[in-house]
């Protein structure tokens, strides 16, 4: 095998400590078939998930580790590149396209130089973004869309409000931009504690109100005095057990509350669950391709959102960049493992 044949990549090699992400020579993907298209990557960015699998805890589906590629395992889902070639049945694109994409959960991933990804869930990069800021959005932008606007289906000017838990964070960030920006909702409450992370929630992220997760929440959303009630609630910060009763108080009758963040324990009974008619349901971005259902949508949700940005309607959440290396990659797993980060970490080639 010739170097032409060879790529680099950073790997987890054993799942376990952030030490066990190691830089590695693997053989670069083959020509791409069918849907999918071969990516020179420019940039990725990291998130929970990646933390969880490169440790082996990542326990959303039951089989998954049953079904990801063998060790050394390539993570990341966020990406941004120049298309390098196509498949078959790629009608939309070409080589030297700039697209950005987030990958699918059972495929090798976007820390290394080139990745084969699945089309119909790609969109052109946003002209008004670098390459860092594209890597950044889609993986983050997408789990809240499907959120709020496919679980929740909250509708466009409603008179209701939202409550988003942890407001700061790279999902909730751009989950307050859709509830606020997009969908137009009058009231959009997020929790943050510090000086830094409500000036966040509300400059980047369009909050019209914050509140401090370290006091009684419901508490704290009686003394906004609010003139619509919060009918949805949706919970980006583990553990969801934690906030499932004060959801149940604050939420108003026949709301929904929807959770992205994994947990063993789900203590509804003896809440207002029940007694309000509430509605629970899980949002993951994976289910669409680790199922192969409907995985045309996150392509037209990236196109939408490039539009968003590039008119300037939403704003992109990076914070911070890294570059992409063995020591960027592990400094960023820390910083995500730290719980303290702002926005969203990029690493650029």
């Amino acid at each position: 095998m010739t170097s032409d044949d060879k790529m680099h990549a950073i790997a987890v090699t054993e799942y376990g400590p952030i030490t066990n992400l190691q830089s590695i020579s693997v053989p670069r993907p083959p020509s791409p078939q069918g849907h999918d298209i071969l990516v020179r990557l420019r940039a990725c960015s990291i998130n929970p998930v990646d933390t969880k699998v490169r440790a082996g805890t990542y326990d959303d589906y039951p089989d998954y580790f049953s079904r990801t590629p063998a060790l050394p395992q390539i993570l990341g889902f966020d990406g941004a590149g120049t298309i390098e070639s196509v498949g078959s049945s790629v009608q939309n694109f070409k080589p030297d396209d700039e697209v950005y994409y987030a990958g699918s959960p059972i495929r090798q991933g976007s820390n290394a130089e080139y990745q084969l990804v699945d089309s119909r869930a790609v969109a052109l990069k946003p002209k008004s973004l670098d390459w860092g800021e594209a890597a950044a959005m889609p993986l983050t932008w997408i789990t809240a869309y499907e959120a709020l606007v496919e679980r929740m289906e909250i509708q466009k000017g409603e008179k209701a409000g939202i409550l988003i838990i942890n407001g700061a964070g790279g999902v909730g960030s751009v989950a307050s931009q859709i509830a606020r920006r997009v969908l137009d909702l009058p009231v959009v409450v997020t929790t943050a504690s510090r000086e830094e992370t409500v000036a966040f929630s509300k400059d980047v992220g369009g909050a019209t109100h914050t509140i401090n997760h370290h006091n009684d929440l419901a508490d704290e959303v009686e003394k906004l005095k609010l003139d619509v009630p919060i009918k949805y609630i949706f919970i980006t910060h583990t553990p969801t057990s934690g906030y499932l009763a004060p959801a149940a108080k604050i939420c108003a009758p026949f709301g929904k509350v929807c959770s992205i963040v994994q947990d063993k324990e789900m203590p509804m009974y003896g809440t207002e669950f029940m007694a309000k008619s509430l509605t629970f349901v899980w949002a993951l971005l994976g289910t669409k391709p680790y199922y192969g259902v409907d995985v045309e949508s996150h392509g037209r949700i990236l196109k939408e959102l490039a539009g968003l940005l590039d008119q300037g309607t939403v704003k992109c959440h990076s914070r911070r960049r890294l570059r992409m290396d063995e020591q960027g990659l592990r400094e960023a797993h820390g910083i995500i493992e730290g719980g303290k980060s702002v926005g969203k970490v990029v690493l650029e080639f």
